[in-house]
């Protein structure tokens, strides 16, 4: 299925050393879910009609091929016949009190499931959040994104899709959640397997760099997911990936990943190496090479000594 959209850009610098190999998923899914408090007579023609009106082209174009095709499916059930959803991380992940209140009172449940190959555009993640948020819109139900998971508010899953270009900000659909541990704070990114990537982490992050890690780690996802779709042209889908073991990441990917423009080309080289954790595979974030406060030093020559601390 074409979007008519163009590719994202790709990160430049260079990349040098060894190489990973990384597996390519055969296909992956959105899933969202819409609490109701009454459910709807036909909820695919609702999500037709509300689709049509509320969504602009070419994603409308895209949304709409989807739902008349096996590859988008809705499933009202009453609240009981899902599994429950995980009020205490809606709200650790941001949730108010009024939302908790209308998820935990909702008769039914709209599951928005969408499929679709890794590559560009993610389709399963456009169509699925445009469908649930269309339908949250009329009947003012919270819309959750399962995979976060987090309810998304009306205004800010509008500003989440891609507009006419097909560019996103990567933050709207990543969270990047921190954990104190006993030598640092712990970091992962939650939203690269949306597009078939394992996950970003961290270890040992001192308190003093939450602030520019976090922002180093959202440029680094960024340019990790231009290496990635770099690989998968459009009609085809290879069974690995290989991705630089060292990879540059620049004031420019950070902004990128905001949606915003950055002229200045100030880089730092960071190594990947490949892990798992509670069996899933994630890419451990190092410094290129070892030494005393080298995450400060990284901080330090990206963003300069005032702004790395």
């Amino acid at each position: 299925m074409s979007s008519g959209f163009a590719e994202p850009a790709p990160g430049g610098g260079v990349q040098l050393g060894e190489s990973l190999t990384l597996p390519v998923p055969e296909t992956l899914h959105g899933i969202y879910a819409v609490a109701l408090a009454e459910p709807p007579a036909d909820p695919r023609e609702l999500a037709r009609e509300q689709v049509a009106r509320r969504v602009a082209p070419p994603l409308r174009d895209l949304v709409l091929g989807m739902l008349a095709s096996p590859m988008l499916t809705l499933d009202l059930r009453a609240t009981g016949a899902f599994p429950p959803l995980p009020s205490d991380l809606l709200g650790l992940y941001g949730a108010t009190a009024a939302d908790l209140a209308a998820v935990a009172s909702a008769t039914h449940l709209l599951a928005v499931r969408a499929a679709y190959r890794p590559g560009w555009p993610p389709a399963h993640e456009w169509a699925a959040r445009a469908v649930a948020g269309a339908v949250g819109a009329e009947t003012g139900a919270p819309v959750v994104d399962v995979f976060t998971p987090q309810v998304l508010a009306p205004a800010r899953l509008a500003e989440s899709l891609p507009g006419p270009d097909g560019e996103i900000r990567l933050t709207d659909w990543m969270l990047l959640p921190h954990t104190a541990g006993p030598h640092g704070f712990w970091f992962t990114t939650k939203g690269l397997a949306r597009f078939g990537l394992p996950e970003l982490q961290t270890e040992h992050v001192p308190p003093a760099l939450v602030e520019p890690w976090g922002r180093l780690l959202n440029g680094l996802a960024r340019r990790v997911l231009d290496l990635w779709l770099d690989e998968l042209p459009a009609g085809e889908q290879p069974l690995v990936v290989d991705l630089p073991e060292l990879v540059s990441v620049g004031l420019q990917d950070v902004a990128a990943a905001q949606g915003v423009a950055e002229p200045m080309r100030r880089e730092v080289s960071v190594r990947l190496r490949q892990d798992t954790v509670d069996g899933e595979p994630v890419l451990t974030v190092l410094a290129a090479e070892d030494g005393p406060d080298r995450l400060e030093s990284l901080c330090t020559a990206l963003f300069g000594a005032q702004d790395a601390v």
